[in-house]
C-alpha cells in the first residue's frame, strides 16, 4: 500500500505522534522481557486489555519467571488464571514452560 518511502514515514510520524498523546501505559508495554511479553501476547489473545491489566500483574508475582511457571502444578496455574476465560491458554502456556523451563527459543530452529 505504501510502497512510496515517504509516505510510508509520513504515517509512521502521525501514528507515533497520537501515541505519544493518545497511547495507554500498558506494563507489558514497557518490558522487553520474553517472558512477559508471552504471558501478555497470551492474555490478550480474546480478552479485553482492562481485564488483563490485574491478571498480568497478579500473574506475575505467582509465577514471576518461565521456570516458575514450569515448576508449578497446571491446578495452581489454571487458578491463577481464573476470570480469563479460555482456561486452554494457560494450559499452553503451562507447557511452553515445562518444554522450555531455562528460557524461551530465540530462533526458529530452537522451536522444535
Amino acid at each position: 500500500m505504501y510502497t512510496d518511502g515517504g509516505a510510508r514515514r509520513h504515517v509512521r510520524r502521525a501514528l507515533l505522534r497520537w501515541y505519544s498523546v493518545h497511547g495507554r501505559g500498558l506494563p507489558w508495554r514497557r518490558t522487553r522481557d520474553p517472558y512477559r511479553v508471552l504471558v501478555s501476547e497470551v492474555m490478550l489473545q480474546q480478552t479485553q486489555a482492562s481485564r488483563v491489566v490485574p491478571a498480568f500483574a497478579a500473574f506475575l508475582r505467582a509465577f514471576p519467571t518461565l521456570r516458575e511457571l514450569a515448576r508449578a502444578p497446571l491446578g495452581d496455574v489454571l487458578r491463577a488464571w481464573s476470570g480469563l476465560g479460555y482456561n486452554r491458554r494457560a494450559r499452553d502456556l503451562h507447557r511452553i514452560a515445562r518444554a522450555h523451563p531455562a528460557g524461551l527459543p530465540i530462533d526458529v530452529a530452537s522451536l522444535g
